[in-house]
């Protein structure tokens, strides 16, 4: 019986471009992602300290470019920068639509963009999870009885 694993070289001696889970620094980035905006916050692991923020708005000039994929990489350019100053080197993502009980659960076309952005930026991600507000049957929804007749 051949073992082909024993040929290899150990893993101590191979190198290491990231940094090890010891000394990794982790930290929070909300994204809050809706057709008309994209909103990058990143927190502390408690959420209450915030590190860095930036959105759609702040990069772009037009109301319209606001929620768009290329303002959502910008704003995440320049939180993940600001980030990184601060010494952080993970990133949890937290993802969130505007969900409720009369907003769309399915995110803008940003939220794609900015996680991507972040990890070109060379932060760590750890676990992305998508944290939109679900409704448990609070408000009736708009259109009467008979439903919006067309």
């Amino acid at each position: 019986m051949r073992r082909e694993h024993q040929n290899r070289p150990s893993r101590e001696h191979q190198h290491r471009s990231r940094p090890t889970n010891e000394n990794l620094k982790w930290a929070v980035a909300h994204i809050y992602s809706s057709y008309n905006n994209t909103i990058i916050h990143i927190t502390d692991m408690t959420g209450t300290e915030t590190i860095s923020k930036a959105s759609g708005g702040m990069v772009v000039k037009s109301h319209r470019m606001e929620s768009s994929p290329t303002a959502a990489m910008m704003a995440a350019k320049r939180a993940a920068e600001a980030a990184k100053e601060k010494g952080i080197t993970g990133l949890h993502v937290k993802i969130k639509a505007p969900g409720g009980h009369n907003g769309p659960a399915n995110t803008g076309p940003g939220a794609q963009a900015a996680v991507r952005a972040i990890s070109r930026m060379g932060l760590r991600i750890g676990v992305i999870t998508d944290v939109t507000p679900v409704p448990h049957d609070g408000c009736r929804k708009k259109g009467g009885r008979r439903g919006r007749r067309v």
